[in-house]
């Protein structure tokens, strides 16, 4: 069993430090409660946005990832947080790095899917892989946002052996009851747990939050409400394999058709 927290702050609602310092607190609480992770939404320090300069971001390894790093060393707690990582060009990428109870580099994941309504796509540079790491006998992968509209990544993940998939978001209220019915889907479809925390609410913000973590039967076992709030769950590995095991959907798929159906497109 492995306790996660789903941390929902409301993204860049003060400066950096002020951000970094309640993430802190949070991350106290979160460790104070037994949890061996806590999740921020995507992009919280600065808030997320579309439409980034260009040569925007920093390194892997910079200031906000050396941040996360204290935060996680300070509270011997694993923290997954989110950064506009410098790319090659002047295109940054929309990045979510982990770091360990130790303030170790885990992973590193680069968001696959921008969102082109908005013109990310044009801003950032894609990601081309996924990433996982284990905490406390759990397999984790990661998604962002826009990304939970693509069940072909979350099945990829699946076939991988991820046990839980995080998605740090940046959802807006406009399509929140898409973000309440996806999240419980990937997980039934998978028979995985998948948690998603998304920005809190705030006046005159386009986010209200409706973090929530679903079972790999997709029930939603917790949920936050639209202001700024957190919740820790248990995650259990032994009831992935039991779904997995007794509705055998992975096992039955037939990637073999699959592949020549798509051929003749």
């Amino acid at each position: 069993m492995t306790k996660i927290t789903l941390a929902q702050i409301a993204g860049g609602r003060g400066s950096p430090a002020e951000m970094l310092e309640a993430a802190g607190r949070m991350a106290g609480e979160a460790g104070a409660a037994g949890a061996s992770l806590i999740c921020f939404p995507e992009q919280f320090v600065t808030g997320w946005s579309p439409k980034i300069p260009p040569g925007s971001g920093e390194p892997l390894d910079g200031p906000l990832t050396a941040a996360f790093s204290q935060i996680a060393r300070e509270n011997g707690i694993a923290v997954a947080g989110s950064i506009v990582e410098a790319g090659e060009g002047c295109r940054p990428r929309n990045t979510v790095v982990v770091l360990d109870k130790d303030g170790e580099l885990l992973a590193a994941y680069a968001k696959i899917h921008l969102f082109s309504p908005e013109g990310e796509d044009r801003n950032y540079t894609a990601g081309d892989r996924i990433a996982t790491f284990t905490i406390d006998g759990t397999k984790f992968g990661i998604a962002v946002c826009y990304d939970l509209r693509f069940p072909e990544l979350f099945r990829i993940y699946a076939i991988a052996g991820v046990e839980c998939m995080l998605v740090p978001a940046a959802w807006p209220c406009s399509r929140v009851s898409h973000w309440e019915t996806l999240l419980p889907a990937r997980a039934l479809e998978n028979r995985y747990y998948v948690a998603g925390v998304n920005t809190a609410g705030r006046p005159g913000a386009p986010c209200c939050g409706g973090s929530l973590a679903a079972d790999p039967d997709g029930t939603v076992i917790s949920r936050c409400g639209a202001g700024e709030e957190a919740f820790t769950v248990e995650v259990d590995p032994a009831a992935v394999h039991e779904a997995q095991s007794t509705l055998p959907s992975l096992s039955d798929r037939r990637s073999d058709l699959y592949h020549r159906l798509l051929s003749k497109f």
